[in-house]
């Protein structure tokens, strides 16, 4: 066996980037930024007004109540081509730009208006109520860097910046297997000893939240030739996901075709609990990643080693996984594996706590932690207070 972060390191070692396309704005959402985004316009473009109130120059405010001569209006999406004089003020509504001449806005709350006049007792006070020029960003400022991940926001802002397309990672095609007689596909009656095949959905949506593409290549039933068959439809995708099947039984016949097929394994196993079965290697040009079958091991190894798996398709960096805050409870010493607990991270207290429930298989307890605690293999007796690192899982 070895350790997970001997694992991450081959894992990432083998696996290049897919490679990049360009892609329409509105088809960029939750895909990977392959390159960094620069701004093709300046935002705003010209000085604009925050408030709706009067343009003025701020050389006629004296802080006394002066009366200025309503002469002209500056409106959103129609600027006055007139300037501004001695003596004068503007309608301005906010968004409007800033009439020639005008370097204030005085908010319409602090005048009285006469017919043509306005009067004001506002200080001299240059630049008040305006939104700068470039005040968002600059023409060829750096917006995101490589590698963000392409949200609702980042999309008005590249919107905002002038682009109407994006370069972005290609998504990986990730296909997922899952083996075993004893799995039925979600909708059908189990048997008295099956079990419904609930990791695929759930693997699918983290692949897709983490930008992949997944593709679903049903159920290897234990039978060599429907491994065979079932492996070798992986052929051209980026990374192939088995789910069960790796031990050593005598219907476990996943690692033994995929040996036949000529497959190079990497690495059989990791000195973790849960997640011991997770293997990796190579059928052709497929990577390939196992998990274990049990619910729980499968969902935490994806986020352990899968999701940087994708990220090094996805060509981002491979990125701090673990941060760190101190106990709310004591921890027992640890055995000879790596542990990862499933726990609550309270934002309250910015302490974390482990779950009761820390069997392989249940998936509630998955569903109710936010956190996994790590344990190193042979850790000692942990202290309430005592700073751990924890892993933030990203379902919530």
């Amino acid at each position: 066996m070895i350790t997970l972060d001997t694992a991450l390191t081959l894992i990432r070692e083998r696996i290049q980037p897919v490679g990049s396309e360009t892609v329409a704005l509105e088809d960029a959402r939750r895909r990977r930024l392959a390159l960094p985004l620069h701004a093709r316009r300046t935002q705003p473009s010209f000085d604009a007004s925050a408030m709706d109130g009067y343009a003025i120059r701020s050389a006629d405010m004296t802080g006394e109540s002066v009366s200025l001569s309503l002469s002209g209006e500056s409106a959103a999406g129609h600027a006055s081509t007139r300037r501004v004089g001695p003596g004068e003020a503007f309608r301005i509504s906010t968004g409007a730009p800033m009439p020639d001449g005008a370097d204030q806005v005085v908010i319409q709350e602090n005048c009285t208006r006469m017919g043509d006049q306005i009067e004001t007792s506002e200080p001299a006070r240059p630049s008040a109520n305006i939104r700068k020029a470039g005040i968002d960003f600059f023409e060829g400022d750096l917006l995101l860097e490589q590698g963000h991940r392409v949200t609702a926001t980042a999309l008005s802002l590249a919107a905002s910046a002038g682009l109407i397309e994006i370069v972005v990672s290609r998504q990986p095609r990730i296909g997922l297997l899952s083996t075993g007689d004893e799995l039925v596909a979600i909708g059908e009656d189990t048997g008295p000893d099956q079990i419904i095949n609930s990791l695929a959905p759930g693997l699918g949506a983290q692949i897709l939240d983490w930008g992949g593409q997944p593709e679903f290549l049903g159920i290897a039933r234990d039978d060599p030739a429907d491994v065979r068959k079932k492996l070798s439809a992986s052929k051209g995708l980026d990374l192939l996901v088995t789910i069960g099947g790796a031990s050593v039984g005598d219907h476990d016949h996943l690692r033994s075709v995929f040996a036949d097929m000529g497959g190079q394994l990497v690495f059989e196993k990791i000195a973790i609990k849960p997640g011991k079965p997770t293997w990796f290697g190579q059928l052709g040009a497929t990577h390939v990643l196992g998990l274990p079958g049990n619910p729980v091991s499968a969902m935490v190894m994806a986020q352990l080693c899968l999701k940087p798996a994708m990220d090094k398709l996805l060509g981002i960096e491979m990125p701090a996984l673990f941060l760190d805050a101190p106990l709310s409870v004591d921890l027992p010493a640890n055995g000879p594996r790596e542990n990862m607990i499933r726990a609550r991270f309270d934002r309250k207290t910015g302490c974390v706590a482990p779950l009761r429930n820390q069997d392989s298989s249940a998936l509630s307890a998955l569903a109710a932690s936010n956190a996994l605690i790590r344990r190193s293999a042979n850790a000692g007796p942990a202290k309430a207070g005592e700073s751990v690192d924890y892993l933030p899982l990203d379902h919530e």
